[in-house]
């Protein structure tokens, strides 16, 4: 039997089941707020919680305090951050569609996932832990270094590998320093602040951002990305003592170089001036037209500042099937990075020495069957504001190759060639270097970790230039005209390393970036006018005179220089390069007055006042070394070498609070500057400051050179005979035995 209800009970039943239903709704709609707070990334409370669970499973073999160590990388709050708290770069492209679409194709969205990269770090991680290659992931995949993913049996999902660096990283980084190695602190990602400028974290609609874009800049952009210091936090690197068990060791330095160079203008010693900064953003991320079906809401002025980030990597394009990335790629590497010029000339009958013919095309000389020919090419770098090769130059391949025909085609001399199996002619001139480890055997692997020395360094600084050798025999039945042609390559790996990354043999592309052909008469090769290809010719000795001043032929180099002051007698820095050979060859009263001169062409030249400050401290006039340097210093504020030369004038004159105040300046440039922390701990314990030199006495004791590791390159050299002429700064490439080569010399200035 139902029981009957009365009107009014039935309401009250009706009222309050309606209400019970209503506060079942809320109190589920509570729990379940809170159950999404609960498991939200984004919120601070949650991203302690997140931490702590992360530290009760995380190695922190480098220091409870120091989680990301070897990498100087770390966060806003030392804690860790959920990978979650990232926005993916997919997000990022519903309004960013044309940086989205760069950016995947640049080395930043793939610097963790490409196998060359991969299998490397794999190395390290076999050999020594996991933990190790936290020094690698602070610049290849700093969401896998900052969500302490990077420690053995991590339960963390690692999907985010794919994106590499990705928006959210760069656009989240809150401040930098110049140490590199992931010298950057990293918030947790927000794309939107609210109207006191604080952030908004988790999930923001697209239509907030748009009805937001001011708030939106403030969350993801900083006044220092557009610097040359941002970059620096991970395109400048070291292999510090928690990496190696042995000591510091400077591995990469484009920041220092660049900011070295002329395209800075922060320093007065280059060899040739620019007309305006160009900082690296200039370079790699310059602003470009949108195609017509492009869109991209960062865009201003029709404008974007690109995110491809061309650089030279080769492989990546064509591993993954870039092809607008490789097609700019290579037309970058060819806008106008290098000048070849076969400059200079030697014959010889085999008898008596030759002189050399230089600079070609503006001398009339003769050729005959017989002779020993010995071509001089200079290679001046000069659109790089970083040395060519840049970054792992162990195992980046960039070398001349060199070919002499004649008018049958008959090969005279071929150096630089790529053999059967893909590797490069081992006697070619490559720009690389060689680490070696302490079995004195090649790191053929990239293992940095097992670095003790450089064997040599052969890569050509900014605005500098180098000069190649080669020497071939005229046969007697050569046919003219005879063909010689330079050429710089370049391809991203060597074989060796290329085939270890593939687990097979990978053919690799390779670039030609600059090339130069001249052609020699048997007979009569008589001047000619200027070929628009050569530089002018006061400038072709000028690049000869710095590759011989580099290469410590010292009176060649004042030779050169001095040729350039009979074409350009007004051009007073002729006059300082002519001191900087004869200072660097000892004659300090010639360097003297070849600086007097320049600045009677050029008052207060800062270049020629620097030089001129050296050789006045050399003759014990301090006190004009130091008025020099100022006046150095006044017009370049940043000039790292003029703080540390008035520095250590200072400190002779025993004026301790000045000379600390030059070597603190020269730390905030280059905080690994080793003179720094030598004199440092010197001035700071004589001015009762102990703490602070206690301090730079140990840096100085961990980064100075170790005095056995030379060992280590001479046993290497003494093993491979067939490079080890390349650690020898004069040298000729040649087909003919050691005792056969004919060596010339440059004449005297006429």
């Amino acid at each position: 039997m139902v029981p009957r209800l009365s009107p009014q009970r039935a309401g009250r039943i009706l009222i309050g089941t309606l209400l019970g239903g209503s506060l079942a709704c809320c109190i589920m709609a509570l729990r379940a707020g809170r159950a999404h707070a609960e498991y939200d990334p984004t919120t601070p409370s949650q991203r302690q919680v997140y931490s702590k669970s992360v530290a009760e499973h995380y190695n922190y073999r480098f220091g409870a305090d120091k989680p990301f160590l070897p990498s100087l990388a770390t966060t806003d709050t030392g804690e860790f951050i959920n990978p979650r708290a990232f926005p993916t770069a997919k997000y990022c492209g519903h309004c960013h569609q044309e940086a989205h679409t760069e950016w995947r194709q640049s080395a930043h969205a793939n610097s963790f996932r490409t196998p060359w990269y991969t299998r490397n770090v794999n190395l390290l991680m076999a050999e020594k832990g996991i933990e190790f290659a936290r020094h690698c992931e602070g610049c290849h995949n700093p969401t896998a270094l900052t969500s302490g993913a990077m420690t053995k049996g991590s339960p963390i999902n690692r999907k985010f590998d794919e994106d590499g660096v990705t928006c959210s990283v760069c656009h989240s980084i809150q401040r930098v320093d110049t140490r590199g190695t992931g010298s950057y602190v990293l918030a947790q990602p927000a794309v939107l602040v609210d109207e006191h400028d604080q952030p908004i974290y988790g999930d923001v609609s697209d239509k907030e951002i748009l009805a937001h874009l001011d708030r939106h800049s403030k969350a993801v952009m900083k006044d220092f990305y557009h610097q040359s210091e941002y970059c620096s936090a991970c395109h400048k690197a070291a292999l510090p003592r928690q990496l190696n068990d042995y000591k510091w060791q400077r591995a990469i330095f484009l920041y220092d170089e660049w900011q070295l160079s002329s395209f800075a203008k922060e320093s007065p010693l280059p060899f040739y001036v620019k007309d305006s900064v160009s900082t690296c953003q200039t370079c790699h991320m310059p602003r470009e037209p949108l195609g017509a079906a492009a869109s991209d809401y960062g865009a201003k002025d029709g404008k974007l500042a690109s995110h491809r980030w061309l650089g030279a990597n080769t492989i990546m394009s064509k591993f993954y099937n870039y092809d607008t990335q490789m097609e700019k790629t290579i037309a970058f590497l060819r806008n106008g990075v290098f000048n070849v010029d076969i400059f200079g000339l030697e014959k010889s009958d085999g008898k008596a020495d030759g002189k050399m013919i230089a600079p070609l095309g503006t001398q009339n000389f003769a050729i005959a069957p017989g002779d020993i020919l010995t071509a001089s090419i200079v290679i001046q770098n000069k659109g790089i504001a970083h040395s060519h090769v840049p970054e792992q130059r162990d195992m980046y391949e960039s070398w001349v190759e060199f070919e002499a025909k004649d008018a049958s085609g008959k090969t005279l001399t071929h150096s630089g060639i790529i053999e059967p199996n893909g590797d490069l002619d081992p006697r070619a001139h490559s720009f690389t270097n060689r680490l070696v480890n302490v079995k004195g055997e090649i790191n053929d692997l990239h293992q940095v970790w097992n670095n003790r020395v450089v064997a040599y360094n052969n890569t050509i600084a900014s605005g500098r230039s180098q000069i190649v050798r080669y020497q071939f025999k005229v046969p007697a039945d050569a046919k003219g005209p005879i063909t010689i042609t330079a050429k710089v390559n370049y391809r991203r790996f060597d074989q060796h390393f290329m085939d270890f990354a593939m687990g097979k043999h990978y053919e690799e592309p390779v670039v030609e970036m600059a090339a130069r052909t001249r052609t020699l008469n048997l007979g009569d090769n008589p001047a000619n006018a200027p070929d628009p290809q050569d530089n002018k010719e006061w400038m072709r000795w000028n690049n000869f005179g710095i590759a011989m001043l580099d290469a410590q032929q010292y009176a060649e180099s004042v030779h050169a220089f001095e040729r350039v002051v009979l074409l350009r007698p007004d051009y007073a820095d002729a006059f300082t390069n002519i001191a900087i050979a004869n200072f660097s060859w000892q004659r300090y009263d010639d360097s003297r007055t070849a600086l007097d001169k320049a600045l009677k062409l050029s008052p207060h030249n800062a270049r020629a006042l620097y030089y001129l400050a050296l050789v006045e401290r050399n003759q014990g006039n301090l006190d004009a070394a130091i008025a020099d340097l100022r006046e150095v210093i006044t017009q370049f504020p940043r000039s790292r070498d003029a703080h540390r030369e008035l520095g250590f004038s200072l400190y002779q004159q025993r004026k301790y609070d000045e000379a600390r105040v030059e070597y603190e300046n020269l730390q905030s440039i280059d905080p690994d500057d080793l003179a720094a922390h030598y004199i440092l701990s010197i001035v700071y314990r004589r001015l009762g400051m102990k703490e602070q030199a206690s301090r730079e006495a140990a840096a100085f004791a961990d980064q100075k050179d170790d005095p056995t590791a030379s060992t280590y390159a001479l046993e290497f050299l003494r093993k491979h005979h067939e490079i080890a002429s390349e650690s020898v700064p004069w040298h000729t490439h040649s087909d003919f035995a050691p005792q056969q080569q004919i060596e010339g010399v440059l004449p005297a200035a006429q």
